[in-house]
């Protein structure tokens, strides 16, 4: 994350994104729906899988794509909080307000970099 984030994805992520669902704008609504619909508290993630495609997961509680508990495994290249303590303080429970303020601080070069990177 970074201040005055958000934006467009590097061309190459974005191409990526696009393939797998469509649009950014379809990417981000699939990525918020993930972390609406978590109960409680818990994450939700964009991530890579070994074979290189890009997907979306949510986890509860402290639970990531790295573990062996999760349905489907991969590497996280960006993901949501959705923990209250992330967000209580400016939006109390307002959740939805919290994923729709989360885009303008997305880091898109480092979500690119961690795809490039999960290659190697």
């Amino acid at each position: 994350l970074r201040p005055n984030g958000g934006g467009v994805p590097p061309a190459a992520l974005k191409q990526r994104i696009e393939a797998a669902f469509g649009s950014v704008e379809a990417c981000k609504k699939e990525l918020a729906g993930a972390a609406m619909g978590q109960f409680g508290s818990g994450w939700a993630w964009l991530c890579v899988d070994e074979n290189g495609r890009l997907f979306i997961t949510a986890t509860p509680n402290q639970d990531n794509p790295l573990m062996n508990v999760v349905e489907k495994r991969g590497i996280p290249l960006l993901m949501i909080d959705v923990w209250e303590h992330a967000y209580y303080l400016k939006y109390q429970n307002r959740r939805a307000d919290y994923i729709s303020a989360f885009w303008t601080i997305v880091n898109w070069d480092k979500v690119s970099e961690r795809l490039a990177a999960s290659k190697k």
